[in-house]
């Protein structure tokens, strides 16, 4: 696993094509220890290399004249040139005085093999790599890695990588960039090749302690062979570069397809609010991805298929999915994915249907899907009119084909037949090769095709399909959007540093800050004292619910210090007096600013709405279903701030339970304004009060007219004053 340290210091400017042009497309390149020794990396990088640059190739090793059939120099300045690109493979206690010494002689930029550094947390090794990274900084010179497998640019076919075998597998260019953290995965992935899949890069940047991610993306983005990129990573240092490299490939019309690892519970990190917990790292990421029109992968092995079909595909035409096979079981398996994941199968159009029954059996369906029956494969004529039917249709963005068995010759000329009907067509058709002979006969062809897609699996082709038609449906509402910041944390992180300088504002103390924002909360007092308690409770008026106000006590329901309903002043007496023995009885010794009194809430729709500061992203704002039971049902949204009300909107009607809102089975409406009324007022809060950590009110109780916060609480740092 990579690590994500190593850097010098914040940075915000990304890199790009003018940045990092001599690195990842150089006119010479030198290979510092390269070596004849077989299976060293050295050897490997210059025989990938040979294979197709055409650019000038120097080695450097003071012990050889020439390996692999290229000249070999003492030195970096023995060359005779100044090289674009240096990698660096050496052993990890040579590195850095190669990497001082290509700095001095103006290269363009550095590759980094070797590993060693800041992923094994050896403070000797960090520092070193902290080094190169100043070195970066101070001279321009752009550096991958270290601990990295290289690069692969397919226009100039510099493969600067030590992967074995590189130069023996096929070469296909092609439009998608490829991105990976791990170097390993990444090139499982360009091994794609192999199946005639064509890429214009493959980037892997290792530990990243100059070019990373974010750099990568906002290079391809402005490479004008590259149409989609496919990236692979586990986390990012700073979120904000992420967003802007990604608002920028949104603007590009560049499909960004992110498959994110690393999302284990292991990292999340304990949180004193529902907030906290249920606004995780991940979540941020979700969020983020959700502001950038981000493609979401969940599995590495959709990722290659995914890509492959956006770089074909286009814009949709339509909004529907048709699909034809000529298996009746494989028809109903692509129906089923479909309804699980929310995909749109329409009837064929009238014009469609004719055709159709035309030439399809009694015992076969002119339906969506359709099934042709294994009559349909008697004739390719018939197949491919019935095909063209559907691909005319204007209801469909797409058609899916199954494949079924393959064989020779039958499969072979069908696959052929099918290409070329693609070529003819306006819509892209995707191929499902629903055989476990991964590679039969013409599997080959439908994978090479440059209009077909292949899929090996029915639900990566409804899943992608889904992403297709959802990342442009939303693409133009987002675009209109202005592209914004989030709201950063204070001096750009929140971090373990930062919480341990925080502090827990009270219930009471919370409240009042929301009322300063526009937050409406229950009429309250604080007493202090139980003679007090009873005189606020009889000017508020009954029944009341009486809470210990304290700090020190965040999760009052657990700790036994709420009275509900209390219905005169005997009962408010007597639960005051008993709020002060537990009080007094806790072993910790909390901080009690006094007995809170409240109203109590008429009964309506539990919600919960928050805010958590996020170390990458900045400010989330969560608003969700709340109550006792938040946690265990956990139906929340979450987004970016700062979030208006067409993005509050958005953000409450995604929610599983959304339907309550607006009239479910003849229950009233409730009052949706408000509830996002308080969304924007939270997310206004979090913008304005850089110091406020997390924002917890839960429950916010919803009528049909109004709301009302019934409990809350804030933590921020001891820098905000509040």
């Amino acid at each position: 696993m990579s690590s994500l340290s190593g850097f010098v210091a914040d940075r915000q400017r990304l890199f790009g094509q003018k940045e990092m042009r001599r690195l990842i497309d150089p006119s010479s390149v030198a290979v510092v220890g390269a070596s004849d020794t077989p299976g060293s990396f050295g050897r490997h990088t210059l025989e990938n290399i040979r294979v197709g640059y055409q650019g000038r190739l120097y080695a450097v090793n003071p012990k050889y004249r020439s390996v692999a059939g290229v000249p070999c120099y003492a030195s970096l300045e023995d060359l005779p040139e100044v090289p674009d690109c240096v990698i660096v493979a050496v052993p990890n206690d040579a590195v850095l005085p190669l990497v001082e010494q290509a700095a001095m002689c103006g290269v363009g930029g550095v590759i980094v093999f070797s590993s060693g550094f800041a992923e094994v947390g050896d403070i000797e090794k960090v520092r070193i790599q902290h080094r190169m990274a100043t070195i970066a900084a101070e001279t321009g010179m752009r550096i991958i890695g270290p601990n990295c497998v290289g690069i692969v640019n397919s226009n100039s076919m510099a493969a600067l990588t030590f992967m074995p075998k590189f130069n023996e597998m096929c070469w296909a260019r092609g439009d998608i960039g490829l991105i990976s953290q791990s170097g390993a995965l990444g090139y499982c992935v360009l091994q794609g090749m192999e199946r005639w899949i064509g890429f214009s890069h493959y980037l892997s940047p290792g530990n990243s302690c100059d070019v990373d991610v974010c750099d990568m993306i906002n290079y391809l983005v402005d490479d004008e062979s590259t149409k989609v990129i496919a990236c692979m990573f586990e986390g990012v240092r700073d979120g904000a570069r992420l967003l802007r490299a990604a608002r920028r490939a949104l603007e590009a019309d560049k499909p960004l397809l992110i498959y994110k690892m690393a999302t284990s519970a292991i990292s999340r990190r304990t949180a004193l609010s529902h907030t906290g917990t249920m606004a995780g790292s991940e979540q941020a990421y979700a969020a983020a991805f959700e502001r950038t029109g981000v493609v979401v992968v969940d599995d590495w092995e959709a990722m290659l298929e995914t890509a492959v079909f956006f770089s074909k595909a286009g814009r949709p035409k339509a909004s529907g999915v048709g699909v034809i096979a000529s298996s009746g079981g494989a028809a109903v398996m692509a129906a089923d994915k479909a309804e699980n994941l929310n995909v749109p199968l329409p009837a064929p159009a009238p014009g469609t249907a004719d055709i159709l029954k035309a030439v399809i059996p009694d015992f076969g369906a002119v339906d969506n899907p359709c099934d042709l029956t294994a009559e349909s494969l008697k004739s390719l004529d018939l197949y491919g009119e019935c095909i063209r039917a559907f691909a005319n249709d204007p209801s469909y963005a797409v058609v899916v084909v199954p494949m079924m068995s393959a064989h020779r010759p039958a499969t072979v000329e069908r696959a052929r037949f099918i290409s070329q009907l693609a070529e003819t067509v306006n819509k892209p058709i995707c191929i499902v090769w629903i055989n476990e002979w991964l590679n039969g006969p013409g599997s080959e062809i439908y994978d090479s095709s440059p209009r077909l897609s292949m899929f090996r699996s029915m639900r990566r082709c409804i899943s992608a399909v889904r992403a297709w038609l959802t990342h442009y449906q939303r693409r133009d509402t987002l675009l209109r959007q202005p592209s914004r910041s989030p709201g950063r944390p204070p001096a750009g992180r929140i971090g373990p540093a930062h919480a341990a300088r925080s502090r827990t504002l009270s219930e009471s103390e919370s409240k009042r800050l929301l009322v300063a924002f526009g937050v409406p909360v229950t009429r309250e007092r604080l007493a202090d004292g139980v003679d007090a308690a009873v005189l606020a409770a009889t000017e508020i008026g009954f029944p009341v619910a009486l809470k210990l106000d304290s700090a020190d006590i965040p999760h009052k329901t657990e700790a036994g210090v709420i009275r509900l309903g209390l219905r005169d002043e005997a009962e408010v007496q007597s639960a005051a007096e008993a709020l002060q023995k537990i009080g007094a009885a806790f072993p910790h010794r909390p901080v009690i600013n006094g007995i809170l009194v409240q109203e109590m809430a008429k009964a309506g729709t539990e919600f919960m709405v928050g805010m958590r500061r996020d170390p990458q992203f900045g400010s989330l704002v969560l608003c969700g279903f709340g109550g006792v039971d938040v946690e265990l049902v956990r139906d929340v949204a979450v987004q970016l701030a700062p979030v208006d009300r067409e993005q509050a909107r958005d953000l409450i009607l995604s929610l599983k339970r959304a339907p309550i809102l607006t009239g479910y089975r003849n229950r009233p409406a409730l009052d949706l304004e408000a509830l996002i009324d308080v969304v924007c007022r939270v997310s206004d809060l979090a913008i304005d009060m850089q110091g406020i950590v997390e924002i917890d009110i839960n429950p916010f109780i919803l009528h049909e007219h109004g709301g009302v916060a019934v409990d809350a609480l804030i933590v921020s740092t001891d820098r905000e004053k509040i």
